[in-house]
């Protein structure tokens, strides 16, 4: 009977796992505002354009792509600039763990990083969650649906970095278009917070907190319970866009397409979606690459999603991926049982996300290739009139003088040594001083060794390559150092 007993223990306490109640609100009227001002301001403004992709890992992740960002800055700096490349970045898109940084990037420009690694890398994100797998209550609630609701996670987040910020604050106040990514259970599809979901939604995203799109970027399984939103049917005057009825239609459209055009349309249908439920975007793009991707395959112009007047003025793009990885173990390897219970669930979760990782950068890189080719065609097909009203003037124009350099930052970049410690770093919101320094470090370090970043700093005025200038031709930077147990 004890078994038994404990089995209806068990079910009865199916009904303390964490419930998200729904925040968006209904549109009031008309569509959604875009996610930034991307105005141009001065006349050399759009030359250069930066995009930047930090993948999830949970703190470590954060860690990292603030790594990369410290290193940008510090090789680039100028005495007008002392922000250096970072005044550039004009997108930023993260999942799970990287979705804290880009978020708060986003937000504050260079400014979030002054303070970012005492204030929030160093400090126990998980302080308000029920994360103790020898809690026999955690188990329940994670197998049952979530062992963590809003109000550990995103409180923190909300707390610490956000202070009540909603997107509406990020048009406002940034000029850097800011993607957070999550999953969306029911379509299996990649969820991005942006004007076009929550039109779908019938849903105003202004008065949305960034904190709870950076809670459903990093909901991963069992650990959160899905982040719910709730779709309006009938409170707006929803026009799906041309691409959506296009993809419903045309043979040829890609089933990434498909897929997202078939998650916006159920958006709409009370039959099918109530209530859309988000979890870590990790799950199916692990890199928050999918709208790039999607963006460009709609594309009814060369350009998208840059302005036409910043297409015209480019001359130099540079997209960077932050790849953390996941934590990994070969201690299931070494022996004939296991994994089982959470550990298999975590394992799946895992494997998934460095399938997304892989497949997504492959589709990401394609993309970026035929946008160069498109940009280069849409800008030969200008007059020169049209150049004027872009650009200012002719002088020094060349419809082909735009290069696109694309690279992966990641623990590859180092030697195998250094890549067994960092790999060795959980994949948790909390960690010690010593893990998120040496993450931080990986992020600086690898920065430096890119080649593709130093091809696209060789190629900018005024700007040095960075493993030149930091540790010299042929020389190594330090080692990073070892975790101490």
């Amino acid at each position: 009977m004890k078994p038994i007993a404990m089995l209806c223990a068990a079910l009865l306490l199916t009904g303390c796992a964490a419930v998200n109640t729904p925040l968006n609100q209904p549109l009031p009227e008309g569509r959604n505002q875009p996610l930034a001002d991307t105005a141009m301001i001065g006349p050399k403004d759009g030359e250069v354009y930066i995009g930047l992709a930090f993948s999830g890992g949970g703190m470590r992740a954060s860690a990292f792509s603030y790594g990369l960002l410290e290193e940008l800055r510090a090789q680039t700096a100028t005495a007008k600039d002392p922000d250096g490349v970072l005044s550039d970045v004009r997108l930023v898109t993260g999942v799970s763990g990287g979705s804290v940084t880009a978020a708060y990037f986003g937000l504050k420009g260079p400014k979030a990083l002054t303070g970012y690694r005492e204030n929030y890398l160093l400090t126990n994100a998980e302080k308000y969650m029920a994360n103790s797998p020898l809690n026999p209550m955690t188990l329940v609630r994670g197998v049952s649906g979530g062992a963590n609701g809003r109000k550990t996670f995103g409180r923190y987040l909300d707390e610490t970095l956000f202070h009540g910020a909603t997107f509406g604050d990020l048009h406002n106040h940034s000029r850097v278009i800011t993607w957070i990514n999550a999953a969306d259970m029911a379509n299996q599809t990649p969820f991005l917070f942006s004007p076009e979901t929550f039109d779908a939604l019938c849903s105003d995203l202004s008065s949305f907190p960034i904190s709870d799109a950076v809670a459903a970027s990093a909901a991963f399984p069992l650990v959160f319970a899905p982040i719910t939103l709730r779709a309006h049917q009938g409170e707006c005057q929803y026009q799906e866009p041309d691409w959506l009825t296009a993809a419903r239609y045309n043979p040829e459209a890609t089933a990434a397409m498909k897929a997202q055009a078939a998650a916006l349309e159920s958006y709409g249908d009370p039959d099918k979606v109530k209530y859309v439920k988000l979890l870590d975007g990790g799950i199916t793009d692990n890199f928050g690459t999918t709208g790039l991707a999607i963006e460009r395959a709609r594309a009814r112009n060369g350009y998208a999603p840059m302005t036409a007047q910043q297409a015209v003025r480019l001359k130099r793009f540079l997209f960077l991926v932050a790849d953390a990885g996941t934590e990994k173990t070969y201690r299931w390897s070494q022996k004939l049982r296991g994994p089982g219970g959470a550990s298999l669930a975590m394992g799946i979760a895992g494997a998934s996300m460095g399938s997304a990782s892989r497949t997504g950068y492959d589709a990401m890189r394609l993309q970026l290739d035929n946008w160069q080719k498109d940009l280069v065609e849409f800008r030969c097909s200008l007059s020169n009139a049209q150049v004027r009203r872009y650009r200012g003037s002719l002088a020094g124009w060349n419809c082909r003088d735009v290069k696109f350099f694309v690279g992966q930052i990641s623990f590859n970049d180092l030697d195998a040594a250094q890549q067994k410690d960092l790999n060795e770093i959980p994949t948790r919101l909390r960690l010690k001083p010593e893990q998120v320094d040496m993450a931080i470090q990986a992020g600086r370090m690898a920065a430096r060794l890119n080649p593709d970043l130093n091809g696209f700093l060789r190629s900018t005025p005024g700007r040095n390559p960075l493993a030149a200038l930091k540790t010299g031709a042929g020389k190594q930077p330090t080692r990073i150092s070892p975790i101490k147990n």
